[in-house]
């Protein structure tokens, strides 16, 4: 059965906003085997339209940004979405019911899925599904945006911690 990881960088005053807080070499070849490793990555409408940007190489590209590419590529994709009526190459679509999907996501799977979003992540959490919770804490500071969790806080038991880079710390909690 496949564990749900809920997992995104974020600034000390718990926002999400990676245009404003770009990873240094060591963070991105951190996401870049994360991605590697992943069964799979559930995402909303707007960050799967975002992260779509990958779909397709730059030749000007380092080669980092073409290895983060082709990971990302090669992981499945579940997106969640009312509106959208097609996904690209290795994505699914989800309609329907939310909790039911998940569900079989993770009894038909090993390993962990990825949530990318903080609202679906919240909405899982309300659902009780979200497995894990794993905030990457960067040292910047915005005071706006996206909060990594856009609902109340659940109650979390902290598991442990790892300095990921130059300048990146993991949290691991698990529901309380």
């Amino acid at each position: 059965m496949a564990k749900l990881v809920y997992s995104l960088s974020q600034t000390l005053d718990g926002y999400v906003d990676h245009d404003k807080m770009e990873p240094g070499p060591q963070l991105f070849r951190y996401f870049i085997e994360h991605m590697r490793q992943v069964t799979g990555s559930l995402y909303g409408r707007r960050l799967y339209e975002l992260m779509v940007y990958w779909q397709e190489d730059d030749p000007a590209w380092p080669d980092d940004l073409k290895a983060f590419a082709a990971a990302w590529r090669d992981t499945p994709k579940w997106v969640v979405s009312t509106t959208l009526k097609s996904v690209g190459p290795n994505a699914t679509l989800i309609e329907g019911d939310l909790a039911t999907a998940v569900r079989r996501l993770k009894a038909e799977h090993d390993g962990e899925i990825e949530v990318a979003g903080p609202k679906l992540a919240q909405s899982l959490t309300e659902l009780g599904l979200i497995d894990e919770y794993r905030p990457i804490y960067r040292p910047f500071v915005l005071v706006s945006g996206a909060p990594f969790f856009a609902g109340p806080t659940p109650a979390l038991r902290l598991l442990g911690y790892e300095r990921l880079a130059e300048d990146a710390v993991m949290m691991r909690y698990a529901p309380a």
